[in-house]
């Protein structure tokens, strides 16, 4: 799976956790009539997606992206393409957290609201990652792809050769 694909999924995952979250959140509080907990996690969530939009801003590599994509050893021959796999291994840890939160979210409501507030922050940070991975192998004229390992491992990086982009110069015309 390519890396930035993998990103890319990563943050829509992590959207789709917030929102299950948050209407976890929403019918739990409503069932118990909890109508200051539901506006209190509006406006959690409101601070979250301004925090998340703030750590987002910057159309670079994090730094963490950026060593990762550094330290990806180079083949000729593409890896395995199990996007299933790849994402269900890396991600473990964004499921296990949706279902332990949004589990205990019918005891106390606002625990499941609490999550989403972090899952908006995460992905909403994480937003522009794809993207400049993609304008790194553009400029490079590589791949980056996954490689596929054991789910307790840290992440691995395969760079594969690529099309170098070649944009115009459009101010010269």
């Amino acid at each position: 799976m390519r890396f930035a694909e993998f990103l890319k999924s990563t943050v829509v995952l992590t959207a789709g956790v917030a929102t299950a979250l948050a209407t976890v959140t929403v019918l739990s509080a409503a069932a118990s009539s909890h109508h200051v907990l539901i506006a209190g996690m509006a406006g959690w969530w409101v601070l979250a997606g301004a925090v998340g939009i703030w750590l987002g801003r910057r159309a670079e590599a994090n730094p963490p992206i950026a060593r990762l994509l550094a330290a990806a050893r180079a083949s000729s021959a593409l890896p395995l393409v199990q996007p299933a796999r790849i994402l269900l291994n890396r991600l473990w840890p964004l499921f296990l957290f949706a279902l332990i939160a949004g589990g205990l979210g019918f005891l106390a409501a606002q625990i499941p609201g609490i999550g989403a507030g972090f899952a908006i922050i995460w992905a909403l940070a994480w937003r522009r990652q794809h993207d400049a991975v993609r304008a790194i192998e553009d400029r490079d004229g590589v791949r980056f792809y996954v490689v596929p390992n054991s789910p307790i491992r840290p992440i691995e990086l395969q760079r594969t050769p690529g099309l170098k982009a070649i944009h115009r110069d459009r101010s010269a015309a």
